[in-house]
């Protein structure tokens, strides 16, 4: 059963193994009220399921640690154990599911586990992990749905309790639900005024959907860019915890959490993992009630696959009208390209890619000049659209 007393004897296990991560204050991420980051991206391993993985092995019995150690994940909660196990020198297995980032897999090896690859999603590998656990007498570590996995994670609760005083409400990324499970049983139980919001990924709202309906339901698909999170079932402790001590859980889409990620990287200089950058997400795009609140969103992991990171921040420019991609018919006769650019150049923007191409054959005259531009926010793409028609041209998009 998780306790406070187990919560607190997991962050005095823990003190040596994981970071205490301070708080960063953010005000800009939302100008209407006043945020704090909770950079567990800067955690060891990357992401704050170190701290679960870690108490749950520490209290295994020496039989269980003798068998060895297996679990299921889409990255992050396999580096966690592979760490944890390594560092008392016991076997780890890892079941992860074949679309997991290339780079969480080759963490996972170098932390010393074993890696089994599972076609499908993280509740595919989950089967496996335990097909596998019955057949080597392995002991299974769960992911989220573990009253020792949660007390770990409860950690974080601890830490932003210690740290600051006055705080009205805490953001939360959901996948299975053990990270906000933790948290907020530790700040209910000692400040049960602070409001405790989760977010997830639209595209797999398993937690959300489920609580809407009373009881735990399983998605038949999921698909986000928030691949830490995208769980199709919620675990029955999880989901309890979540209906006693969460006050909402919100939605954000995966354009709004690319959003995040960006803004996590120019304002904080800090990278984040889709699945870290929800809460983020969360308070830039007013999902929940914090105007002229102090807020502590908890950036959950930075480890996100580089080979995407560049698709992502294209994402994240054209969202808050950084890019903007304009079409605009033409007349086919000289300095129409001229005229164009001038105008643009006049309002202070920067062209980065020109296609210009003939119209349809019933329109001989005509052709369409499709330039892409770094602007400032969308403002700015309102003034020049604007400039353009004053001139007289014709916008397409």
């Amino acid at each position: 059963m998780l306790t406070l007393d187990k919560i607190y004897h997991a962050s005095y296990v823990l003190k040596d193994l994981t970071r205490k991560t301070s708080l960063i204050h953010a005000p800009n991420i939302n100008p209407e009220c006043n945020v704090y980051l909770k950079p567990e991206n800067l955690q060891v391993t990357g992401s704050f399921k170190v701290r679960g993985a870690a108490y749950k092995i520490s209290q295994l019995t020496e039989e269980e640690k003798a068998g060895g150690v297996i679990a299921c994940s889409a990255g992050n909660h396999a580096q966690g154990v592979a760490l944890a196990a390594t560092k008392i020198g016991i076997k780890s297995l890892i079941c992860l599911p074949d679309g997991a980032p290339i780079s969480k897999v080759e963490a996972t090896k170098n932390y010393g586990a074993e890696v089994c690859m599972v076609e499908g999603v993280y509740d595919d590998a989950y089967r496996k992990a335990l097909e596998l656990r019955d057949e080597k007498g392995y002991t299974f570590i769960h992911p989220f749905n573990d009253d020792d996995v949660i007390a770990g994670q409860g950690t974080i609760g601890l830490e932003i309790l210690d740290e600051l005083e006055n705080i009205d409400a805490v953001i939360v990324p959901v996948g299975g639900g053990g990270l906000i499970s933790g948290v907020a049983f530790a700040i209910k139980s000692l400040r049960p005024e602070i409001k405790v919001y989760g977010v997830q990924a639209q595209g797999a709202p398993s937690m959300v959907n489920s609580l809407a309906d009373g009881k735990i339901e399983c998605l038949s698909s999921v698909s986000t860019i928030a691949d830490g999170i995208s769980v199709k079932e919620p675990g029955d402790h999880t989901f309890q915890y979540c209906q006693k001590y969460v006050d909402q859980i919100v939605t954000v889409t995966d354009d709004e959490i690319s959003t995040a990620i960006l803004t996590l990287m120019e304002q904080q200089k800090l990278v984040s993992e889709g699945a870290g950058a929800v809460s983020v997400a969360a308070a830039i795009f007013n999902k929940v009630p914090i105007k002229g609140k102090n807020v502590v969103c908890l950036v959950s992991g930075g480890n996100i696959d580089v080979t995407i990171l560049s698709r992502v921040i294209e994402r994240g420019l054209l969202k808050s009208g950084r890019s903007y991609n304009l079409c605009v018919e033409l007349m086919d006769k000289p300095g129409q390209l001229r005229d164009v650019s001038l105008i643009i150049a006049q309002c202070g923007a920067n062209v980065i890619s020109v296609h210009h191409e003939r119209a349809e054959e019933n329109q001989i005259t005509g052709c369409y000049l499709k330039i892409g531009l770094e602007t400032r926010n969308f403002e700015h793409v309102h003034e020049i659209c604007d400039a353009l028609t004053t001139a007289g041209f014709h916008i397409i998009q």
